[in-house]
């Protein structure tokens, strides 16, 4: 299936974006092979192959959860650099 220009303009109106005729051009193409390889897929037999939300057939490989002794709320807090009350006090990671 081959996009025009015209088709990827109605999709970003949809999406309340601006394009340019060269990107929607560009889009055009892309979305074109994007949709072809949908095609191919679309086209594959599938009859035999069971239904998988996976890929690979792998299980939790992790340990089971463990209640295991741990410091105390008041040790916590004195290994922390600063204190803003009864909170552990760290750099700004936003502006604002």
């Amino acid at each position: 299936m081959r996009l025009t220009p015209e088709q990827v303009q109605k999709v970003a109106e949809l999406a309340r974006l601006q394009l340019s005729l060269d990107e929607r051009e560009r889009y055009a193409e892309q979305l074109s092979a994007v949709l072809g390889y949908f095609n191919m897929l679309n086209s594959l037999d599938t009859v035999n192959v069971s239904p998988t939300s996976h890929a690979l057939m792998l299980k939790n490989v992790l340990r089971e959860d463990q209640v295991r002794p741990s410091l105390s709320q008041q040790q916590v807090m004195s290994l922390a650099p600063e204190l803003s009350g009864e909170l552990v006090a760290i750099p700004r990671t936003f502006e604002g």
